[in-house]
C-alpha cells in the first residue's frame, strides 16, 4: 500500500514537471524579458514655502487604473510616516497627489487600495514585495512673519523689531539685517521662544538709510527664509536755517525739496525730521556759512517740516 502511493506521488510530479531543455529555454525567456518599470514619482518642486503643498505626480502599471494612492511624510531624521493626502491612479496609470507640508522631510506614495503599503517611490527597484525605493526629500521653507514699516531713530537708541517664525518652535535663531554697500550686514540676533516669537534689539549707530530684514538661516526642520522688515532711517541732530532759494542755485538746479550744505556732493538726498514730521530733501545749494549750522533748508523743506527760523533737526547725514 505504501509503495503504491508513492508511486501514484511520483507519476504525479513527473506529469507537472518540464524536460531540462525546457526548463532551460523558459528561463532564457524569463531573463530576456525586460521587467516591468516599476512606480515612480516627482515632486512639482523639491522646494516649498511653510504651509504650502508639495504636489507628486506619479506614474504606476496600465493595471493599477483606479487603486488608491496615499501621499506619505517623514520628518527629516525620523521614520514614522503620517497621511498627507491621496489620489487614484488615472487608465494610464499616472497620478496626482498633494499634501500640506509644514517641515523638511521626505515624501512617498503607497498603494493604499487593499490595505496594504507598497511604496510607489522615485528610484524604484523591483521586487518580489513590490516596487518600493529610497523616499524623496523635500525642503520646506520656514516663515518669517514680521511687519514692514518706517522706523526713525535718533543714533545711540534702541530699535526693536518683533516678529515670529512658523512653525512655532523655542530656541530657534533669527537675525536682524541691514543692506549697507550692496550686501546685507547682520545687526542683531535672537532667539525664539515657545509661540515662535521673537524680539530684536540693535542699538542705531552711523546716521544713514537703509532697507532691513529678518532672517532664518535654516536648521534641521525647516529651510532658510526672510522676510522684509521695513526702512530704518537713523539720524543726528543737527543745527539749521531756512532760506528763500527763488534764485540761482550752486548745483544749477532747484530740487522740490531743496537743502544747502556745505560739502556734500550735489543731488545727494538726505532726510529730515522736526516736530514729528518729516522729508526727504536734495541738495541743490551751498551754505550755511554760519557757525553751528549744518543746513540752509529751502523755503519748501522748511515749510514740509513747520520749521521757522533758527533750531535743531534731526538729519540722515
Amino acid at each position: 500500500m505504501t509503495k503504491s502511493r508513492r508511486s501514484r506521488l511520483g507519476f504525479g510530479a513527473l506529469m507537472i514537471g518540464l524536460p531540462a531543455s525546457a526548463a532551460a529555454i523558459a528561463a532564457g525567456q524569463a531573463l530576456a524579458s525586460p521587467a516591468p518599470d516599476p512606480p515612480r514619482i516627482h515632486p512639482q518642486s523639491r522646494h516649498v514655502a511653510y504651509g504650502q503643498d508639495v504636489i507628486v505626480h506619479g506614474a504606476a502599471s496600465a493595471s493599477d487604473a483606479g487603486h488608491t494612492v496615499e501621499l506619505q511624510f517623514a520628518p527629516r531624521g525620523a521614520t514614522v510616516w503620517s497621511r498627507l493626502g491621496s489620489s487614484t491612479v488615472g487608465s494610464t496609470g499616472a497620478f496626482r497627489v498633494a499634501g500640506r507640508l509644514e517641515r523638511s522631510g521626505a515624501v512617498r506614495v503607497v498603494d493604499a487600495s487593499d490595505g496594504s503599503v507598497t511604496p510607489f517611490v522615485a528610484g524604484a527597484n523591483t521586487g518580489s514585495g513590490g516596487a518600493t525605493s529610497s523616499a524623496v526629500p523635500v525642503d520646506v521653507a520656514a516663515r518669517v512673519r514680521v511687519p514692514a514699516r518706517r522706523i526713525s531713530v535718533l543714533g545711540g537708541h534702541a530699535v526693536r523689531v518683533r516678529g515670529r517664525l512658523l512653525p512655532a518652535v523655542s530656541g530657534r535663531k533669527v537675525t536682524l539685517q541691514a543692506r549697507q554697500g550692496g550686501a546685507w550686514h547682520t545687526l542683531a540676533a535672537a532667539r525664539t521662544g515657545s509661540a515662535g516669537r521673537f524680539a530684536l534689539r540693535y542699538v542705531a549707530g552711523n546716521p544713514g538709510q537703509e532697507p532691513i530684514r529678518v532672517r532664518f538661516a535654516g536648521d534641521r526642520l525647516n529651510g532658510r527664509s526672510t522676510a522684509h522688515a521695513g526702512q530704518m532711517t537713523i539720524y543726528r541732530e543737527a543745527g539749521a536755517s531756512w532760506y528763500y532759494d527763488g534764485g540761482n542755485t550752486a548745483c544749477g538746479f532747484h530740487a522740490r525739496y531743496g537743502v544747502a550744505n556745505r560739502t556734500l556732493p550735489c543731488g545727494t538726498k538726505v532726510a529730515f525730521r522736526y516736530g514729528g514730521r518729516s522729508v526727504t530733501a536734495t541738495i541743490d545749494d551751498r551754505g550755511p556759512f554760519v557757525g553751528g549750522r549744518d543746513w540752509d533748508l529751502s523755503q519748501s523743506t522748511a515749510g514740509a517740516l513747520g520749521f521757522g527760523g533758527v533750531g535743531t533737526v534731526w538729519s540722515s547725514q
